[in-house]
């Protein structure tokens, strides 16, 4: 019998050294002028900008894709993923009114495919230049025999950065303050788990396109979650805003209420919403409309609350930074929650 060596186990070190080098070699288009130590070490270390800062606040997130792996692992496609990773945590990051600082990533497989891997990195850095973050580090774990061949598991973390005097924390909330809704690009990386379920009742093609959609299937579900960052910190600027909600699992009712203070409920206006076609496509017949709402995005992807005087010029600022912001309704006072108007 031949000796055992890790390698023989399942664990490749040379690949996983290689593929190292990979990420920094991509990472480096995300460096900053805050990063002291980036990847290469067993740590990173960031020194960021204090200036005009009283009290500086560190504002960290952390998240994964889901179940929205298993499209990419069916289709092949893995460039989009890593950029959900990133936005599914600087968007969480930003409702603070915090700028993205740094982002870690968690790669996990049964056995390493360094072109797989690569390619799934290369959505990661994609999604931190958007975010105006830098990739600092992350760990990739080759775990034999604990993930089915062909998948694997992403989770990522971000740290951003506030004066304390500038944290949005929705305290100032009143009513007749005004919801503003930002579009999605779609599902985002939010209830997977049953759009699997129905598409899988239903015999459903991810090659094929479908009346109503302008790709195929499974293109239409890997869109990846839209960013904010630099459009909504640009907004802060010019404009007050109160409260900011990343629109994520639980749709608007599961996220929008979090922000808002007791004695404050959120009056949507359901028509106001640009609807991308792959919702009604997936309700179908299948889904009940509450569901749907409990569930999904449905079309906004971010909210942010503003003072009735404020509304008009929190809406151009978003136009122009290439946005699609609408009204999308108002606060009033009663029992915490959303009624749909």
């Amino acid at each position: 019998m031949p000796p055992f060596t890790y390698k023989s186990a399942g664990v490749d070190v040379e690949a996983a050294d290689a593929f190292t080098h990979d990420i920094a070699r991509m990472a480096a288009g995300t460096r900053t002028p805050e990063v002291v130590a980036g990847i290469g070490g067993f740590a990173a270390a960031v020194a960021p900008d204090l200036a005009g800062m009283t009290r500086p606040l560190l504002v960290s997130g952390t998240d994964g894709v889901g179940t929205k792996l298993k499209i990419a692992f069916a289709t092949g496609v893995h460039h989009t993923v890593g950029i959900d990773l990133v936005a599914m945590c600087v968007n969480d990051v930003l409702t603070t009114g915090a700028r993205p600082l740094f982002f870690l990533d968690y790669f996990a497989t049964g056995r390493l495919e360094r072109g797989v891997a690569v390619r799934v990195i290369e959505g990661v850095v994609e999604g931190c230049r958007q975010a105006g973050c830098a990739l600092v580090g992350g760990e990739t774990a080759e775990m034999p025999d604990f993930y089915p061949p062909g998948e694997y598991d992403l989770a990522g973390f971000a740290v951003g950065i506030v004066d304390q005097a500038r944290l949005v924390d929705g305290s100032a909330c009143r009513p007749g303050d005004v919801l503003i809704g930002i579009a999605s690009s779609g599902l985002h990386s939010n209830g997977f788990s049953l759009v699997r379920r129905v598409l899988q009742a239903r015999g459903a093609d991810l090659g094929r396109v479908y009346p109503g959609l302008d790709r195929p299937l499974g293109e239409v579900l890997l869109t990846p979650t839209r960013i904010y960052v630099r459009p909504v910190l640009a907004l802060l600027g010019r404009v007050p805003v109160k409260a900011m909600a990343h629109v994520t699992g639980g749709g608007i009712p599961g996220n929008l209420p979090r922000v808002l203070p007791a004695g404050l409920r959120a009056v949507v206006r359901e028509s106001a919403i640009p609807v991308p076609p792959i919702f009604p496509f997936l309700q179908g017949d299948d889904i009940p409309d509450g569901e749907m709402k409990a569930v999904f995005n449905l079309g906004v992807g971010f909210i942010l609350v503003v003072a009735p005087g404020d509304a008009g010029a929190a809406l151009s600022a978003l136009t122009e930074a290439g946005e699609t912001p609408f009204l999308l309704g108002r606060l009033a006072e009663g029992p915490e929650g959303v009624e749909w108007e």
